[in-house]
């Protein structure tokens, strides 16, 4: 390990002391001076971090590993991504590919060696907040400044990928991928005006569980809506019971209230996988003589929306035009 890494190692303690004052003396942005270079303090889920202004070695774990990729993150080491992978383009996915895995996909399979040899002067953390209980923070804050940056709700992507991106010192990379999103959405948007905003529309998800009998129903704001809401899309009605996270944006009824879940439904889209197959939980649904009872069913309204697990504004592009492809139907009606 290098010898910066030794002491800065060797000056854990006082380094905290260090942030602590730092943080009273300077507001978010405000620029400092430390070991490695001008430092800035950043506000996270995990307090008012400093953070150096440009880090040179970045780890990102969860969330963060998609959008710091796109963004052109200097990263040094990733987390276990593989609902992403599908939505990499090849660049992204060649450059995940050679990158250090320093956690599993869960935050509870972080490997903190792993994440102390790759020597960053960041960690991004991109879990959400219960999550963070499952980490050993302040293990990894004697290896470099830890920011946190998890979303609640999964709409939230958008905030929160910005957020990952400017901790990284890649704000620039993000900002052009969000133009790009934002003129595609537009355009769709104003191709659709005249149909899909009249639409009472219901959602099925692609994390019912099956031997639970139930199935998942997704409201504006969850992983299958969020995206086509940009260009007009409603889906009617909300939780019944808010859980906190994603569970105040989708609910997971039995199989008996499908339905009533969809009984005003003018058209139903659902979730497949990037190749277009139709997950289990979703062809629990299809399979269901209920299904086919359904008025939007009936009227043969339905639309199947691949990458909809999309958390960054390129991987998003390539869900406009998997949603467009779904809605083409609409403008021959």
């Amino acid at each position: 390990m290098r010898t910066t890494r030794t002491r800065r190692l060797a000056g854990a303690i006082a380094l905290a002391l260090t942030v602590a004052t730092a943080a009273t003396a300077c507001g978010s942005g405000d620029a400092g001076q430390a070991d490695g270079g001008p430092t800035r303090v950043f506000a996270a889920d995990n307090g008012q971090i400093t953070i150096p202004v440009t880090p040179k070695r970045v780890i990102a774990t969860g969330y963060a590993v998609p959008a710091l990729l796109e963004a052109g993150a200097p990263l040094v080491g990733v987390s276990s991504w593989k609902r992403g992978i599908p939505l990499f383009n090849e660049q992204e996915r060649k450059k995940y590919d050679e990158l250090a895995k320093v956690a599993g996909e869960s935050a509870s399979e972080t490997n903190y060696e792993a994440i102390a040899q790759a020597d960053p002067d960041l960690i991004v953390i991109g879990v959400p907040k219960p999550v963070l209980a499952d980490i050993d923070i302040k293990r990894l804050e004697a290896i470099a400044p830890v920011v946190a940056i998890g979303p609640s709700v999964p709409s939230m992507w958008r905030e929160l990928s910005r957020k990952q991106a400017d901790a990284a010192g890649a704000a620039a990379g993000f900002d052009a991928l969000k133009t790009a999103y934002d003129t595609k959405a537009k355009a769709l948007a104003e191709k659709y005006k005249a149909v899909v905003p009249q639409l009472k529309l219901g959602h099925v998800g692609a994390y019912g569980e099956v031997a639970k009998g139930n199935f998942q129903r997704e409201f504006n704001g969850s992983w299958g809506t969020n995206i086509a809401q940009d260009i007009g899309a409603t889906y009617y009605g909300q939780v019944k019971v808010k859980g906190g996270g994603s569970k105040d944006v989708s609910e997971y009824p039995s199989i008996e209230e499908l339905s009533t879940a969809f009984a005003q439904a003018d058209a139903i889209t659902y979730s497949v996988a990037a190749d277009g197959s139709v997950p289990a939980p979703v062809k629990y649904v299809l399979d269901s003589p209920l299904w086919k009872e359904l008025p939007a069913v009936k009227a043969g309204k339905v639309y199947p929306f691949r990458f909809t697990e999309a958390a960054t504004y390129r991987a998003a592009t390539s869900t406009l035009d998997a949603v467009d492809q779904a809605f083409a139907p609409l403008l021959k009606q």
